[in-house]
């Protein structure tokens, strides 16, 4: 049946379970190897099927991303939302980035660390406008965070909007090298249970981070 004749709620849940597929085909195959033809096979349909919801494997691809940027962001500011204080706000934001990181390590993959196509790949392409949708649904974790850390400096002359910049990104360095090195397994060869150091390495980069913005206990500078 093609998407004109279904439910715009019907036609959502065929995209997001294709969506779903071509994700896991591409951890296991890399995005070079993933094609329209194997994600047919995967679900089992014929691959002109998919064209009647996506017109390329790169607009699946940009999909997924987008969407797991958008799924980020929504995590971010409900735990932004969840706490009156700035330092607090920060705290359960960071907790949120790295349990995204760790819960769905393929996606955070996708979004952070594999050798994918980025934005200026597709600049002057049909994919110009999905690839400037992904981009921004990215720029909007990170505006949050530099936000954020502006209010929780509020009053400290010393921190410029490139000062919450550079703590933002510090923050992201930390936190991505932790959860880089749980998804490929690489600190089981540093610690005997490197999931134990979660909270441990939270705290140090929010410690980090009062010293650096100058911020007192209580979220103060």
């Amino acid at each position: 049946m093609p998407p004109s004749q279904r439910k715009p709620e019907e036609i959502e849940t065929i995209r997001e379970e294709m969506l779903n597929h071509a994700l896991d085909l591409i951890a296991e195959s890399g995005y070079k190897g993933f094609s329209m033809r194997k994600l047919a096979t995967r679900l089992g349909i014929a691959a002109k099927t998919i064209y009647n919801y996506f017109h390329s494997k790169d607009e699946i691809y940009l999909s997924i991303l987008t969407r797991g940027f958008e799924t980020l962001h929504e995590r971010c500011a409900a735990a932004h939302a969840a706490h009156r204080d700035p330092m607090g706000k920060i705290a359960a934001m960071c907790r949120e980035y790295v349990d995204f990181g760790l819960v769905h390590a393929n996606l955070y993959n996708l979004m952070f660390t594999w050798h994918v196509p980025k934005f200026r790949d597709y600049i002057g392409t049909d994919l110009e406008p999905a690839a400037q949708l992904e981009l921004d649904s990215a720029l909007k974790v990170s505006r949050l965070f530099i936000d954020t850390i502006s209010i929780c400096a509020n009053g400290s002359t010393s921190v410029t909007e490139d000062d919450a910049r550079f703590l933002m990104i510090q923050f992201w360095s930390q936190a991505h090298g932790y959860i880089a090195g749980i998804n490929n397994a690489l600190l089981d060869y540093m610690h005997e249970t490197p999931l134990a150091l979660k909270e441990r390495l939270i705290e140090n980069m929010l410690a980090n981070f009062r010293a650096t913005a100058g911020i007192r206990e209580g979220g103060r500078p």
